[in-house]
C-alpha cells in the first residue's frame, strides 16, 4: 500500500532540518475535482506547477500558494484548496533523502464552483454613490433605475461572461456585454465587447461648488450610445494588456446645451467621436477582491474626440499603484498611489473627470464632484482583521451557496488629494487646486461572493464630518 505525506509537513521539517536537506521533487501527475463547467485547461492556465516540473520543496510550497490565488482570482470558484502528495510505495517520508533521489509528487487542486447563472431583478440608486443618495438627493425614490438583469459568469466553461441588462427609472438603459479571455490555443489572447443605450430626463449640466446641478423636464434631455472592443493579451501570470477602440455617440436637448453650452462644447447638442487606448496591469495580489498581500499597477493612455468633426481632442494618461503588506499577526498595511494627466486646449464638460467620479474616490469627500484636468490621490489603510471564517451551510442544499466565507477588518485610514484644474474659476469650486486630505476609521466586511461594504466614519480638511457607507473593491 501506498504510503502520501502531505507537502506542508515536509515543508515543516524542511526548515527545521539543515538546507541541504530541502529535497528535489518531481510532479508527476496534476488532478483536478470539483470542475463540472469549467474547462480543465481553464484552471492548469493558473497553475505555477506542471507535469514534470522539478523544483525543492520549498519552492513547491511557494508556488502551490500562488496557483491557489490564482485561481481563486478567476471568481469561478466559491473555494480553492491546492496541495501535494509525497508518494512512497516503498516508505514513508524522511527528511534525509539519499543524495541524488528526486521523489515523485502529486499535486490535486480540490473546487467548488460558483453558481454562473444569474437572473433577477434590478433596483439600484441611480445617483453616484449611496451616500449622495441618502444626504444630497434627500433619499427620493424617484431617483432609483428598477429592470432586469441576465448574467453568466462561465457561459462556454472557458471563463467567459455575458451580461444583458434593461432598466427604466432614473435612467433607461440597454447594455450587453460579452467576454472571452482567451482566443488562441496557447491562452493568451483574448476580445471583450460591449453595447450600451441610455437615455435619462434629469441630467446633471453643470458643477458648482463641487456638487453637481440637475435639471428636469418631462421629455428626454440626454441620450447616450457606445459601443466597444477590447482585444486582450495577457503573456505571463500577471501582465496583462489591453487595446480598445470605442464608438461614442451623444445627444443633449438645447435645453441642456443653452444651461451650459460648454457641455459639448461651443453650444453644440450632440457628439460622435472615436476613443483608442492602451493599458497595461501588473497584478499579483492575494485576492483581487480585498487584498492583504501583494501589489498591483496600472497604466493607460487614451486618446478621445478621434473624427469628431469638432474642434476638440483630449489625450489621457493614467497611473494607478497598490501594495499590500503583512505587519504583524492579524495587521496589515495598504497605500495606494494614482495620477491622473489630461492634455488638451479644449475639453468639453462632459469628459471631465477628478475625484469623485467612477474609481477616483477620496474618503471623507464622497459627497463631492471634484472636476480637473490633472489628479493625485494617495490612499493608506491599516487595517485589523477581528475575523476570517469559512462557514458549511449544512441547511442549504445548493453547494454553490452552501459555503460561506467571511472576514472583518478594523480600518484606519489617511487619504491626500489634489486636482489642477482651469476650470475651477467656471464652476465656482472650492475644493479644486488645494491639497484635500481626510482620515478616519471604518469596518469592512468581506463576504458571498467578493462582496466588499465598507463602513467608516470620517473627518476632512474642512472639518466635516459624516458616516459613510459603501460597496467597493478598491483601497
Amino acid at each position: 500500500m501506498k504510503e502520501t505525506t502531505p507537502v506542508s509537513a515536509i515543508v515543516q521539517e524542511t526548515r527545521q532540518a539543515t538546507p541541504v536537506n530541502d529535497s528535489l521533487v518531481i510532479v508527476r501527475s496534476v488532478r483536478l475535482t470539483g470542475n463540472f463547467r469549467t474547462r480543465t485547461r481553464i484552471v492548469l492556465r493558473e497553475m505555477a506547477v506542471h507535469v514534470g516540473d522539478t523544483l525543492r520543496v520549498s519552492q513547491l510550497a511557494e508556488k502551490l500558494t500562488w496557483s491557489q490565488r490564482n485561481i481563486n482570482n478567476t471568481n469561478l470558484f466559491v473555494t480553492v484548496d491546492v496541495d501535494a502528495c509525497v508518494t512512497n510505495p516503498d516508505f514513508e517520508y524522511k527528511p534525509v533523502i539519499p543524495p541524488g533521489a528526486i521523489q515523485p509528487v502529486d499535486v490535486e487542486v480540490v473546487l467548488k464552483e460558483r453558481w454562473y447563472l444569474f437572473a433577477f431583478p434590478v433596483f439600484d440608486i441611480a445617483d453616484r454613490n449611496f451616500n449622495e443618495w441618502w444626504y444630497e438627493r434627500g433619499r427620493d425614490l424617484r431617483r432609483t433605475v428598477y429592470g432586469g438583469y441576465l448574467s453568466h459568469r462561465n457561459l462556454t466553461g472557458n471563463g467567459d461572461r455575458l451580461n444583458v441588462a434593461l432598466e427604466s427609472g432614473f435612467t433607461r438603459r440597454a447594455a450587453l456585454t460579452y467576454q472571452l479571455p482567451y482566443l488562441d490555443k496557447a491562452q493568451r489572447t483574448g476580445m471583450r465587447f460591449d453595447l450600451s443605450y441610455s437615455t435619462n430626463k434629469d441630467v446633471s449640466y453643470r458643477t458648482q461648488a463641487d456638487k453637481w446641478v440637475y435639471t428636469r423636464a418631462e421629455r428626454t434631455l440626454r441620450e447616450r450610445f457606445n459601443a466597444g472592443f477590447t482585444l486582450t493579451y495577457r503573456n505571463s501570470f500577471y501582465n496583462y494588456n489591453g487595446f480598445e477602440v470605442r464608438y461614442v455617440r451623444n445627444w443633449i436637448a438645447d435645453t441642456v446645451a443653452s444651461l451650459n453650452p460648454g457641455y459639448y462644447l461651443d453650444g453644440n447638442n450632440h457628439q460622435r467621436y472615436l476613443s483608442l487606448s492602451y493599458t497595461y496591469r501588473y497584478d499579483k495580489r492575494d485576492n483581487v477582491a480585498y487584498p492583504l498581500r501583494g501589489k498591483v499597477f496600472q497604466v493607460s493612455v487614451g486618446q478621445s474626440g478621434l473624427f469628431s468633426g469638432a474642434n476638440w481632442s483630449v489625450t489621457s494618461l493614467n497611473a494607478d499603484y497598490s501594495r499590500f503588506l503583512p505587519v504583524r499577526g492579524p495587521l496589515y498595511y495598504g497605500v495606494g498611489l494614482q495620477g491622473q494627466l489630461t492634455l488638451g486646449k479644449r475639453q468639453p464638460y462632459s469628459s471631465l473627470r477628478g475625484i469623485g467620479i467612477g474609481p477616483n474616490v477620496m474618503r471623507g469627500y464622497e459627497l463631492y464632484v471634484i472636476d480637473g484636468q490633472h489628479m493625485g490621490l494617495m490612499r493608506n489603510s491599516l487595517r485589523y482583521q477581528l475575523f476570517n471564517v469559512r462557514k458549511q451551510l449544512s441547511w442549504v442544499p445548493v453547494r454553490q451557496f452552501n459555503t460561506l466565507p467571511l472576514a472583518a477588518y478594523l480600518t484606519l485610514f489617511g487619504d491626500l488629494g489634489y486636482i489642477r484644474s482651469n476650470v475651477a474659476a467656471q464652476y465656482e469650486s472650492r475644493l479644486a487646486n488645494k491639497l484635500l486630505y481626510s482620515t478616519g476609521l471604518g469596518l469592512d466586511v468581506v463576504t458571498f461572493y467578493n462582496v466588499v461594504g465598507r463602513f467608516s466614519y470620517s473627518v476632512n480638511r474642512q472639518g466635516q464630518t459624516g458616516i459613510f457607507f459603501n460597496v467597493t473593491r478598491s483601497l
